[in-house]
């Protein structure tokens, strides 16, 4: 077993976890914690989602804060964009990266865009032509790759199938995501074999959720076998809507200290994200979800020391 030598880690706490709160955050509080993150040493943030505030109102001041963020040099600012409209806003709001989405599931897909797999990506053809004309990197994101809500199994070939189809639309990064975080290790090896006869595994990312504790295992099987990109958010913001009271992303800070154990290098300062992680904690008023990060924060705090 080789371990890489140097893992990419995408933060996606800003855009992913955060869409998921219910409470209104304030654009202060989120672009400090996009400097916080940036500051931190991440090679690639997923900060703001283009999307219509109709169906996800949290995302409402991404223009203003992808204005407002200190850009450190090296990081690539990412946000998601559904269509031609989304793209535009974040072409004008200089996104370094844009992200297309699709899902693995047929049924996912109908359920919840009303279309078919094939149909939902070909409706990107416009976005990815125009992200590739404007010089922007384009990233492919595959939901319910390991599991869906609505028909259970999915196959390591329908997988591929998506992967496909997104290759074929010019992405350079696609993400394999256990959306409900139902996957196994063994699974995980599976499907990122099957779907790196599509496209070059150095340019596949493991997105895993942690409904069922299995992400931290999902990520050491998928290392494993050479993948070197995974997201996190940080403090494990984000829930499962699928299966209520259920944790969403894997914390950043549990990876990090998964993957400093393991001697792999990511550039990116654990203690900063610890903090980043209690801060933005603070402010929603709840216990971080990362154990990484309650433990070094408690092993700080004066009442340790005493």
């Amino acid at each position: 077993m080789r371990f890489p030598e140097k893992v990419k880690l995408v933060e996606v706490g800003p855009r992913d976890g955060l869409q998921n709160e219910k409470q209104t955050i304030p654009v202060e509080v989120k672009l400090a914690l996009v400097n916080r993150l940036s500051e931190a040493g991440f090679p690639n943030i997923e900060a703001a989602s283009f999307v219509s505030p109709k169906w996800v109102p949290q995302m409402a001041t991404s223009t203003e804060l992808m204005a407002s963020i200190h850009r450190r040099p090296g990081t690539l600012y990412s946000a998601l964009v559904p269509n031609m409209k989304g793209f535009e806003a974040a072409l004008a709001a200089r996104a370094d990266e844009v992200v297309i989405f699709g899902a693995a599931s047929e049924a996912f897909s109908q359920k919840n865009i009303n279309c078919s797999i094939a149909e939902s990506i070909e409706r990107f053809r416009e976005v990815a032509t125009a992200a590739k004309a404007n010089g922007l990197r384009l990233r492919g994101s595959i939901s319910c790759a390991l599991g869906c809500p609505y028909q259970g199994e999915v196959t390591p070939a329908a997988v591929a199938d998506v992967v496909r189809r997104m290759r074929d639309l010019g992405c350079d990064e696609i993400d394999i995501a256990d959306t409900i975080g139902v996957g196994t290790a063994v699974q995980v090896q599976r499907v990122f074999e099957q779907v790196a006869t599509e496209f070059p595994l150095a340019q596949l990312a493991g997105h895993f959720h942690d409904t069922y504790g299995q992400a931290l295992a999902n990520i050491y099987a998928a290392l494993s076998i050479g993948v070197a990109i995974f997201h996190a958010s940080v403090a494990g913001l984000g829930g499962c809507p699928y299966a209520k009271g259920a944790t969403g992303n894997v914390a950043t800070e549990d990876v990090l200290y998964l993957l400093d154990g393991l001697g792999i290098t990511t550039g990116v300062d654990i203690n900063a994200v610890v903090d980043a992680g209690q801060f933005i904690s603070n402010h929603l008023g709840r216990p971080s979800a990362s154990r990484a990060g309650n433990a070094i924060a408690a092993r700080r705090s004066p009442e340790h020391a005493a």
